[in-house]
């Protein structure tokens, strides 16, 4: 049996994504989304649960997220994770479980609304917007990253 390791979230940004670029020129966007999770507990009472997740997004598609996406704006993430590690400058290593996206769809209106209104959306951001990674970009190496 062959391995899946594939990540689908929807969430809102905490802050807007960093852009940077690799010496190469490749544009790489980082954020940070969070997720909410309620339920109601054994003895009825409601609880929730936020997580944040730390989203990586490569080349084209991250010129998208820094065009488009801002703090708050909510977006369904599809990607896969990946855990890499580094020595802090004591020498203690250290790991960061990130998700490399390579599909993002902007699920808030151009006019910043979460879906919390009761007005209809205009036309033109009543629809999703998509974006996906183009399959023919160069593959990039962790060694590559400037940061």
């Amino acid at each position: 049996m062959n391995s899946l390791n594939k990540v689908q979230l929807i969430g809102n940004l905490t802050a807007n994504p960093e852009i940077r670029e690799t010496p190469n020129g490749q544009k790489v966007a980082n954020f940070s989304l969070a997720t909410n999770r309620t339920w109601k507990d054994a003895s009825g009472m409601k609880q929730e649960q936020t997580e944040f997740h730390s989203i990586v997004v490569w080349g084209a598609l991250a010129g998208i997220c820094e065009q488009y996406l801002t703090k708050g704006k909510k977006a369904y993430i599809e990607g896969r994770l990946q855990t890499r590690s580094w020595d802090d400058p004591s020498g203690v290593k250290k790991y960061k479980t990130e998700v490399v996206a390579d599909n993002l769809i902007m699920l808030s209106g151009a006019s910043g609304d979460f879906g919390g209104s009761d007005e209809a959306p205009a036309e033109e951001s009543a629809a999703p917007k998509r974006a996906r990674s183009p399959k023919a970009e160069e593959e990039i190496h962790i060694e590559d990253i400037p940061f």
